[in-house]
């Protein structure tokens, strides 16, 4: 099995945490409160994927291209060049957004899977793909009547096209905002499922990441991995804990 390196390993030992990167093919869902940390880790996954020569699509319901190239910048993450070279595709995606179609309003799960651009990368990341969710009527309509599972089961047979050919889908979600019924689906379809968890001690904030499922890991994987993010150091690997 190939895999999506995370690169930069000159730099952090983010690669080495994640076992060597993900699995070509894979879906990966990083679920976490908001704050937590959930967009800088997507972000440093998507740049260090860059550097590998991977092409990679970067969507965000919060940030706008400007916003997303000033906070990268304040990781040290230089996505300019990328950007300019075609090889890193930046959108955002407004969530209060309709655009039209054939039968008038297209929903945001459609205008998402529908999108060509975005699913001739190698890797495409979804940040954040709970506010898509939430914000989708289609997708709100049906948890509000009981069906949100349903719903789910729905987007994943998406998802499982986007990954039939060897692409990698990113997904950050904060699951205080979705349905624990909706949420199941997409938990048990994912290859690779990881939850932030926080705790404060003093002023500084702890972070790690519980490793809840790795298929298909290069090599292992432990069950939690610590970290930190620092302004002009991005993130930085503070300790594993090995089951």
């Amino acid at each position: 099995m190939n895999h999506y390196s995370v690169g930069l390993t000159d730099r952090d030992r983010v690669d080495n945490a994640f076992g060597g990167g993900f699995p070509e093919g894979s879906i990966v869902l990083l679920e976490g409160a908001d704050g937590a940390g959930k967009s800088v880790v997507a972000q440093r996954c998507a740049y260090g994927m860059v550097t590998e020569g991977t092409a990679v699509a970067y969507v965000s319901t919060e940030l706008r291209a400007p916003e997303f190239i000033g906070q990268m910048h304040s990781l040290s993450y230089d996505v300019v060049r990328p950007l300019l070279d075609d090889r890193l595709l930046f959108l955002h995606a407004p969530v209060d957004a309709r655009g039209p179609g054939p039968d008038g309003d297209r929903d945001l799960l459609a205008r998402l899977f529908d999108a060509g651009t975005i699913w001739r990368a190698d890797a495409v990341f979804v940040d954040s793909f709970g506010a898509m969710l939430r914000n989708d009527p289609s997708f709100d309509d049906a948890a509000a009547d009981g069906d949100a599972d349903h719903a789910m089961e729905r987007v994943v047979r998406a998802l499982k096209r986007a990954v039939a050919d060897g692409r990698t889908v990113f997904l950050t979600v904060d699951p205080a905002g979705l349905d624990a019924a909706a949420l199941g689906p997409l938990r048990s379809v994912a290859d690779v499922y990881l939850a932030i968890e926080t705790s404060t001690v003093g002023q500084d904030v702890r972070r790690s990441m519980v490793v809840r499922r790795f298929a298909g890991m290069a090599s292992p994987v432990d069950d939690t991995i610590g970290f930190s993010v620092e302004q002009g150091r991005g993130i930085t690997i503070e300790s594993r804990t090995i089951a």
